[in-house]
């Protein structure tokens, strides 16, 4: 099944875009740990969609992308405020979170320790990711970068989707400052859980 996987990095808008994605009738799982959680939604976003987007390409093909974009002024703040809250729970051993999510985050940003990462370091992990994203997608058709602060940027989603558009309709804008937590607050019928239970109780990925 075709699948649209949102692989712009934490405090980009992921929570933004897939409530967004929710109104307009898909299924969306905001994260995805298990084998169920990708074989129940429509649309993904987050972890691990912004590490893993070339496995996803191939045990997905002819999916959709959308990378998003975001001034590294802007986003810096954010993903500090997010690390440091994240950090003890990241570590390989002993963190809480799910092994995906770790290993998700880990690949992305370096994390090994609990400690305070430096804007130059982030600086340079965000610029490595988009690089990646732009030369795995060179010369495709099937990746959509935008930034869903600028105007056009709904209007962008809904040409790339083929769904219908209204004029002034933009992205919500939520988890902005310190807010983390509002997709889980979001109350929608076509939400997915992250952690949604099949015949098939193993995590998506294998990882170490």
């Amino acid at each position: 099944m075709n699948k649209i996987f949102i692989i712009g990095l934490p405090r980009t808008g992921t929570t933004s875009i897939s409530v967004a994605m929710l109104e307009a009738g898909f299924k969306v799982a905001h994260t995805a740990f298990t084998k169920e959680t990708f074989r129940l939604a429509e649309v993904i976003s987050d972890a691990p969609c912004f590490s893993d987007f070339k496995q996803l390409d191939k045990l997905f093909p002819h999916s959709k992308f959308i990378y998003l974009d975001r001034s590294i002024e802007k986003w810096l703040p954010s993903i500090v405020r997010l690390l440091n809250k994240m950090s003890p729970h990241l570590i390989p051993k002993t963190g809480t979170f799910s092994p995906v999510l770790k290993r998700s985050f880990i690949e992305t940003f370096g994390l090994k320790n609990e400690y305070l990462l430096t804007e130059e370091h982030l600086t340079r992990c965000y610029l490595a990711h988009k690089e990646q994203v732009q030369t795995y997608f060179k010369n495709r058709d099937d990746l959509l970068s935008i930034n869903i602060s600028e105007d056009d940027s709904f209007y962008k989603l809904c040409r790339f989707l083929s769904l219908p558009y209204q004029d002034g309709n933009v992205f919500p804008h939520l988890n902005q400052g310190s807010s983390v937590a509002n997709w889980k607050a979001y109350k929608h019928k076509n939400k997915v859980s992250s952690f949604s239970v099949g015949k098939d109780h193993r995590q998506f990925f294998e990882y170490t």
